[in-house]
């Protein structure tokens, strides 16, 4: 016998309620997100009607792609900040950024103090292609220099997906694991949403992120969850509180 009553249906805008998002790309200008000040204040509007409380935005840091420096981004950060003042206030608007782990972001974190998201938790993430060589080395390294590594979209590495054991290798070497929220309604393909439920499902993530760029990222959010370990994601979601000053 069929019941008549149908499974509610959840949609990822229902859980962004009071949500503060430590991964976006608000500043315009600076990186692949918002290119001009319009855009950047689409983002920021968009951010309040899916009911975010907080905002940490985190502009792209890669060598020879986007040059950004702490300067280059608190400046622009401030710029954004008097062009929009209402919203800014509203969504408290702060700034870190996402650095690539590379070369050259072993040598910046030695020499100069990162735009973390607070205290001493940095964003980083590394290549779509393949892990760094010496990906364990500047985990450790970055460790040393007092900094506790939050690994941006874990699932979005596509080479860990039939070599799951580096997630847990990578967990034990002390990367804290951010999801991309759209990962959970199949923006990325049906791969990475079945790994984004993994991950959730062996407990293995912390915080979740927005990644927000542009338009499309933002229409997502009115799409249907596609991962089963609700529950696990309403969690991590609150973990994000902990961003919060």
């Amino acid at each position: 016998m069929f019941s008549i009553f149908k499974q509610k249906k959840t949609f990822l805008k229902d859980l962004t309620d009071g949500f503060t998002d430590i991964h976006s790309h608000i500043l315009f200008g600076i990186d692949d997100g918002a290119k001009t000040p319009e855009e950047s204040e689409f983002l920021m509007k968009s951010f309040t009607e899916l009911g975010f409380k907080s905002i940490i935005t985190t502009p792209h840091t890669i060598k020879d792609v986007w040059n950004n420096t702490s300067q280059t981004i608190t400046s622009k950060h401030s710029q954004v900040q008097e062009l929009f003042p209402e919203l800014s206030h509203s969504l408290n608007l702060r700034v870190a950024s996402e650095y690539l782990m590379d070369d050259a972001f072993a040598r910046l974190f030695e020499s100069e103090k990162l735009l973390t998201l607070k205290d001493n938790y940095v964003l980083v993430e590394m290549s779509y292609l393949n892990a760094p060589l010496q990906l364990y080395d500047i985990i450790f390294d970055l460790q040393v220099a007092g900094y506790k590594p939050v690994l941006a979209h874990p699932e979005r590495y596509l080479f860990y997906h039939r070599n799951f054991s580096e997630y847990k290798r990578l967990k034990n070497s002390g990367c804290l694991f951010q999801i991309n929220l759209l990962s959970t309604v199949g923006y990325y393909g049906e791969n990475v949403t079945k790994a984004t439920d993994r991950l959730l499902v062996e407990g293995l993530v912390d915080f979740a992120g927005s990644d927000a760029h542009h338009l499309q990222h933002i229409n997502s959010f009115g799409k249907e969850l596609k991962i089963k370990n609700t529950d696990a994601l309403k969690e991590v979601i609150k973990n994000n509180d902990f961003f919060n000053v």
